[in-house]
């Protein structure tokens, strides 16, 4: 992990990696029978997966409990069906959420008979065990199209978020060429972002997509977009 004054680089090219031919996926924390002891998670931030699946390939219904789980579709669909009574089809920009709280099952499947799945799935640590299952969305709307930073996912859903049991506020980031947007980390709390798409800069370093950078240290982080579109997750971790 390459290091700066400000920033910890986590690089695509040193993530996890298993191919199953109907899952492709790249880890950024250790999962499965892919283990790195230096990179168990951040804070309460637990996994990142880069997941592409394959036409009519996906996971069959399987437990959790006691952990936060979402979901960000990047291209293709998404279809989610849990023992809460939930069916969705998720597409591109779209986000669910699910406290697995007390225990849930669930499926995930790419509907597509002959397009792949690209999405991103994200486990953070709940605040507490025990809780309710729950499960919870978030879509962009035309007015967030426009917008370069927007909250997803927050403890309370303001501002249209889904909602999350963790003391984390998740943006999502959208730049055009030229463009900035810029966090700023309170102190005591620790920021993770995770670049999606294009080539950046964050405070002046280079990332390109599935580079993630994190700080522990307060104050503010810009993220910058060079020659092309980017898109970007930013983790505003309390715990």
């Amino acid at each position: 992990m390459k290091t700066n004054s400000d920033l910890n680089f986590r690089r695509s090219d040193e993530r996890g990696h298993v191919d199953h031919g109907w899952l492709d996926s790249r880890f950024t924390f250790s999962f499965a029978d892919y283990h790195d002891p230096a990179h168990m998670g951040f804070r309460s931030l637990r996994v990142i997966n880069d997941d592409r699946i394959a036409p009519r390939g996906g996971f069959p219904t399987h437990p959790h409990r006691d952990m936060e789980i979402f979901s960000y579709v990047l291209e293709g669909q998404l279809a989610h069906q849990d023992s809460m009574g939930n069916a969705r089809v998720l597409t591109p920009g779209q986000i669910q959420l699910m406290s697995a709280g007390t225990g849930v099952t669930h499926s995930e499947f790419n509907p597509s008979p002959d397009q792949p799945a690209h999405l991103l799935q994200i486990w953070i640590q709940p605040r507490q065990r025990g809780l309710p299952p729950r499960y919870t969305e978030w879509a962009p709307t035309a007015a967030h199209e426009a917008e370069s930073k927007v909250l997803v996912i927050s403890p309370d859903g303001r501002d249209g978020s889904a909602t999350i049991a963790q003391d984390v506020d998740v943006f999502r980031i959208k730049l055009q060429p030229g463009e900035s947007a810029t966090h700023l980390l309170a102190p005591g709390r620790g920021l993770w972002l995770h670049l999606v798409r294009g080539h950046a800069e964050l405070n002046g370093e280079g990332i390109i997509p599935g580079d993630a950078a994190s700080s522990e240290r307060a104050g503010g982080f810009t993220l910058a977009a060079t020659t092309e579109p980017v898109e970007a997750l930013l983790f505003d971790l309390g715990h």
